[in-house]
């Protein structure tokens, strides 16, 4: 078996507040291999860009690290001071993020920044760094690269700058990338291309993606795995397939039963009753009892754990029969 590029550990999260620390991660544990994307779904709320955002050391106080631990490589890379975090970032673990515009200069042209980011991370100079700069935006699509290099973000549509973005993650080489929402901003056939071309580089380069996203037909197209999270835990994780056709929690179920079907016409479409619940008002037990149309006595007072194997739901009253889309 691969060994595992990233390992989180039983990571949890706190924020500091005036009424005493808020949870906002409880104990989340998974793993990514090299060439493996794992897509990370759930609703807003749930945490899963608070997980990526403490994989890539950017999380900002009154949030911290409370418990378990995070390893790039086998090293902890948690507990690493900010000067050595920040050569860790974009030389070992890229990112893409939701909006390509608040990722690039707007007064620099795309060409500068790659050149940039790739003279500070890598050993090379200015005239080499171009050279695979050019090489880096025709890799991911970008037409007549040798003019477009020298243009500024405003010149391009939304799809060409997610593709500079991800150029920019590819930079120097990075065996991680986290992916969060890259692309919610983007209309349909646009994002069936950035998801294409996110599997394409995956396989390439053998870089392990941690996808974020609260799409479920982009977790099916794109990921090997899937991790549904909610109120800070992840409740189901397997083999996408798996987990997509035979959810084993009510709330993975209710999120694939509220994606409209091509093959069948509903009068509306179904939806999970409730809300995610705030940081100070998590339910005891399993924070999903409010909202579970299975939920039992035993729910309220005792929180699930996940269990070990490639297929597992935090639940006390798991689903077992598949679901038809």
């Amino acid at each position: 078996m691969t060994a595992p590029l990233l390992s989180v550990s039983d990571l949890r999260i706190v924020f500091d507040g005036r009424h005493g620390p808020l949870t906002a991660l409880d104990g989340v544990s998974f793993a990514i291999a090299p060439g493996e994307i794992l897509g990370v779904v759930g609703e807003s709320g749930a945490g899963k860009s608070l997980t990526g955002t403490a994989v890539i050391g950017l999380l900002d106080p009154p949030g911290r690290i409370s418990g378990g631990e995070i390893r790039l490589d086998g090293q902890r890379i948690d507990n690493l001071p900010p000067e050595a975090m920040r050569k860790l970032r974009g030389r070992r673990i890229g990112a893409i993020f939701q909006d390509p515009l608040t990722s690039l200069h707007p007064l620099l042209t795309v060409g500068e920044q790659l050149v940039e980011t790739i003279t500070t991370h890598l050993p090379v100079s200015a005239s080499v760094a171009r050279t695979r700069a050019l090489s880096l935006l025709r890799e991911v699509g970008i037409p007549a690269a040798e003019t477009r290099i020298d243009q500024y973000p405003h010149q391009f549509s939304g799809g060409m700058r997610q593709r500079v973005v991800i150029a920019l993650a590819l930079c120097a080489e990075p065996k991680l990338i986290i992916a969060d929402e890259p692309t919610t901003a983007l209309d349909v056939s646009i994002q069936a291309q950035i998801t294409t071309l996110l599997k394409r580089l995956c396989r390439e380069h053998g870089t392990a993606i941690m996808l974020v996203t609260h799409d479920m037909g982009v977790i099916a197209e794109t990921a090997d795995r899937v991790a549904v999270m909610y109120a800070g835990r992840i409740v189901e994780i397997g083999p996408v397939e798996e987990v997509t056709r035979r959810p084993r929690h009510p709330y993975t179920a209710g999120l694939m039963a509220s994606i409209p079907s091509v093959h069948a016409r509903h009068a509306q479409l179904n939806q999970i009753d409730g809300a995610m619940p705030r940081l100070n008002a998590i339910p005891d037990g399993c924070a999903f009892n409010p909202r579970c149309g299975r939920v039992q006595t035993f729910c309220r007072e005792n929180k699930p754990g996940l269990p070990p194997g490639l297929h597992g739901a935090a639940c006390h009253v798991p689903l077992m029969e598949p679901v038809h889309a």
